[in-house]
């Protein structure tokens, strides 16, 4: 078993929209992305969020390209205008998935 964070095997993109993010999740070497696809599930990006996510995550996967995109709805507090938190942007979500540990042996 070789666990790893994400982060050493992937980068990530991420955008928003409202209370809605989207996280993309790309293998930097493909050999790695079966084993992100097994692991990176819904339920697990949820759980890596935790109660920040009030809403729900729904995966889709991007095979040709080695990527993962997450969408996460009810993410960001109300989203940039209307929330007070100091950043409901969805760009620093990409670090809490980027953070989860995998096993890269898969």
């Amino acid at each position: 078993m070789s666990k790893v964070t994400l982060r050493e095997i992937a980068h990530a993109r991420a955008g928003d929209k409202g209370n809605i993010s989207s996280i993309s999740v790309w293998a930097y070497d493909p050999k790695h992305y079966p084993a992100m696809k097994a692991q990176c599930t819904e339920d697990w990006a949820a759980q890596a969020f935790g109660r920040l996510l009030e809403g729900s995550v729904k995966r889709y996967t991007l095979d040709h390209l080695h990527g993962l995109n997450f969408v996460f709805t009810n993410a960001l507090e109300g989203g940039v205008n209307g929330s007070l938190n100091l950043d409901g942007h969805g760009k620093s979500f990409s670090y809490i998935l980027l953070g989860q540990e995998i096993d890269a042996s898969e």
